[in-house]
């Protein structure tokens, strides 16, 4: 998982509340058993005029020249900002998945569904939760200004704004902890792979028939 510590990207704003994981990445592509490719499917029935399917090539798909993240001026953003209640719904990992694979490294909004929330830190994605009003003021500076760009700061908690503003947010130490270093379930596990190596060694040596292949 790639470590998080600070990242300053262009921003794009989803103006859009209750956004469910099935607009984030719709449940035709949850057939596919791998983790990778989600990014070009990305709130597919809002970026494409047609009706999207796993593995179709989406460079010939006639795409919504209305929907914000097909608009040239939010084109290569990092950041995504959004409304309450972001990412509700059902529980697919895909949305997470969809949304880093995209591109995004952050999603600032006032709150989001308990479940994606926790699958954002499992992927190395940040879900910043800011205040109403502090969401309502970054909505209106990034449709005033273009190539609106905010950073990022994960060790002091903070996302400041071009002209100096610093708004702070909260993040359980271990969930810190977990993306300064770019730890996921299965990083944090290795970080003992000397132990569990001694552990098995010692185990065999105890109960060697537990080192029996069978035919």
């Amino acid at each position: 998982m790639e470590k998080f510590t600070v990242y300053k990207g262009l921003v794009a704003p989803l103006n859009r509340e209750n956004v469910d994981t099935d607009a984030i990445i719709p449940k035709q592509f949850l057939k596919s058993i791998k983790k990778t490719g989600f990014g070009q499917n990305l709130f597919d029935e809002w970026r494409y005029l047609d009706h999207g399917e796993p593995g179709q090539d989406c460079s010939s798909r006639p795409i919504n020249p209305d929907f914000v993240l097909n608009q040239p001026r939010y084109k290569g953003a990092g950041i995504l900002l959004a409304r309450k209640n972001f990412g509700c719904g059902s529980s697919r990992e895909h949305a997470p998945w969809a949304l880093d694979q995209y591109g995004f490294r952050a999603v600032i909004a006032p709150s989001f569904a308990d479940i994606f929330f926790n699958n954002c830190f499992k992927n190395g994605l940040l879900p910043i939760v800011l205040t109403e009003l502090e969401v309502d003021h970054l909505f209106n500076e990034t449709l005033a200004f273009s190539a609106y760009q905010l950073t990022i700061d994960l060790e002091a908690q903070q996302v400041v704004s071009p002209d100096g503003k610093a708004y702070s947010f909260e993040i359980a130490p271990f969930r810190k902890f977990c993306l300064l270093n770019g730890l996921d379930d299965i990083g944090l596990t290795l970080r003992h792979a000397d132990k569990i190596k001694a552990y098995e060694a010692e185990r065999i040596l105890k109960m060697p028939w537990l080192a029996t292949q069978l035919p």
